[in-house]
């Protein structure tokens, strides 16, 4: 989740600063919200000792939502990066653990193993499930989204821990993630099994030598296939920092939340009630976010505010709702968040149909928590898919 912009000014430069390009950055034309209108996991083959050629075309600029060729080629006379005496002493590869992954579970932990190919450029190996107790493919045999956002933002932690230092104990806020299918076949048979993702690592700002932001745009391949890109905003805060800010809504960690009652599990494009999101409202327009703390999945660790993968799944089935038949396949998701959604207060769902120039219908989803001027944004979701109704 991201903090509201009263806490992102502990984040901004100081003295000893170091900022490698801005936190502002276009991929282009977009569909951003215009205001009106987060089997078991296996393990791969591993890539230590990869002898890897990337396209010096590419490596100029960070890729964005590019939708070219993947950039991966073999040469056995290109060798894997290594730090020189003028570069930091980073490690140049490792594998992925709960710690790094913030995942305790192996099922729910798709990256296995990271290398890193230049300064910040690495190719992160993952393992795709057939099955998954969360991320399930639908009845047609498609794969699940949402297993690209969710393995950008384990990927992102891990390689921001093992990569850049950042110590276990703090805090990161994933401000923006996105991603974009790049192929229809995007099922579990394509869609599933080692998974090869290039990490392009940008706008790195860092302070006192410590990883403050960075930008990462991500590239996930199989078998020479490109099967879908996406994008993060990262922002790490210090754990005594982290502490200063929640203040005491650290307390809320642990504390018991009521369970709401679940729209029915169909209408959200779920089978099991436990994992609906999303619970009806009699008062007020859209849905309230129903939020179950015991969930293996979404709630998979103890947190004091709503993670942000349970607010990327209130989105997907807000969609999913207003889907005819209930089957909503979102080939493209882009969230910001603007604040912390916090454990206790409830927070409000709407949902709208939009177009866009770039992508022609989509979905917008927000979130609203009670604040002292009223009704505040927590995110915005803009979901491109085939979609129709409205609540």
């Amino acid at each position: 989740m991201a903090p509201s912009s009263s806490q992102l000014n502990t984040i901004e430069p100081a003295s000893g600063t170091t900022s490698v390009g801005t936190l502002e950055h276009h991929d282009g034309p977009s569909c951003r919200n215009n205001g009106q209108g987060s089997p078991i996991n296996g393990q791969s083959g591993p890539i230590n000792g990869q002898n890897l050629l990337l396209d010096a075309a590419k490596s100029a600029s960070p890729p964005g939502f590019r939708t070219d060729a993947p950039v991966l080629i073999p040469d056995h006379d290109t060798p894997v990066h290594r730090p020189g005496p003028a570069e930091p002493s980073h490690p140049a590869e490792g594998r992925a653990t709960p710690e790094l992954c913030h995942r305790p579970y192996i099922e729910d932990r798709f990256p296995v193993e990271w290398l890193r190919l230049s300064e910040h450029r690495f190719l992160v190996s993952v393992e795709w499930p057939v099955a998954h107790r969360f991320f399930a493919p639908l009845p047609d045999g498609r794969q699940d989204p949402m297993l690209v956002a969710e393995t950008t933002r384990q990927a992102t932690m891990m390689l921001a821990h093992a990569a850049f230092g950042v110590p276990v104990g703090d805090q990161f806020v994933m401000r923006e993630i996105g991603y974009t299918l790049e192929t229809p076949d995007f099922t579990v048979t394509g869609a599933s099994g080692p998974i090869e993702v290039v990490v392009d690592c940008s706008d790195v700002r860092l302070r006192a030598g410590r990883l403050v932001s960075m930008r990462v745009d991500l590239r996930f391949q199989r078998l020479g296939r490109l099967l879908a890109t996406s994008i993060g905003v990262l922002v790490v805060t210090s754990a005594r920092v982290y502490g200063r800010l929640r203040g005491e809504r650290m307390s809320a960690v642990g504390r018991p939340v009521p369970l709401l009652p679940a729209v029915p599990p169909h209408e959200t494009g779920r089978t099991d009630r436990r994992d609906v999101v999303l619970a009806l409202s009699k008062h007020r327009p859209g849905w309230r976010l129903r939020l179950d703390t015991t969930h293996p999945t979404l709630f998979a660790r103890a947190n004091d505010h709503v993670p942000g993968m349970v607010l990327l799944e209130a989105a997907r089935q807000a969609a999913a709702v207003l889907t005819p038949g209930h089957v909503f396949h979102p080939v493209s998701l882009r969230v910001t968040f603007q604040k912390y959604c916090e454990l206790a207060e409830p927070c409000w769902i709407l949902a709208r149909h939009d177009s866009c120039p770039v992508q022609g219908p989509v979905l917008r989803v927000e979130g609203l928590q009670q604040g002292p001027q009223g009704d505040e944004p927590v995110f915005a979701a803009t979901l491109g898919g085939t979609v129709r109704g409205r609540r």
